[in-house]
């Protein structure tokens, strides 16, 4: 008997954090292979704001800055880690109090421009959606 919701989306928040040279933080979680925006998943009674404070948190160990939350766009990918599923991702620009550190489930985390990624594996979503969506936002600057 198939799950209620199996097919829906998985519905996240997604960071997009810069350093000073403009280029964005992307991370590993343990046991895969893609590079993708620090966040994730809701927990129940979360806002977007809460759940990625949360998630940063946990996954980076530094605190969203008070105020720098600004919401970009919501993304629809095929999900990285999870086959034949969707990511429906709230993206949100964020800056961050403190050094960003692996830990938690995060193995690796790479800065890198947003207009020249490196080869290496990028998640559908920063690969199809984030990347694109920065790269306008620079051209209309």
């Amino acid at each position: 008997m198939p799950v209620a919701g199996a097919n829906a989306p998985i519905r996240i928040v997604a960071a997009v954090i810069r350093d000073a040279a403009g280029r964005i933080l992307l991370v590993r979680k343990q046991g895969t292979q893609a590079f993708m925006q620090p966040g994730g998943k809701r927990e129940p009674g979360e806002d977007d704001a809460a759940a990625l404070a949360r998630e940063l948190r946990e996954e980076l160990g530094c605190a969203v800055r008070p105020g720098s939350l600004r919401y970009l766009e919501t993304l629809t990918a095929p999900a990285a880690n999870e086959a034949g599923r969707l990511v429906e991702a709230a993206l949100y620009a964020a800056a961050v109090e403190g050094r960003p550190a692996v830990s938690a489930e995060i193995a690796e985390m790479r800065w890198i421009d947003p207009s020249a990624p490196p080869d290496i594996v990028l998640a559908p979503l920063t690969r199809e959606g984030v990347l694109p969506l920065l790269r306008r936002e620079t051209a209309d600057r």
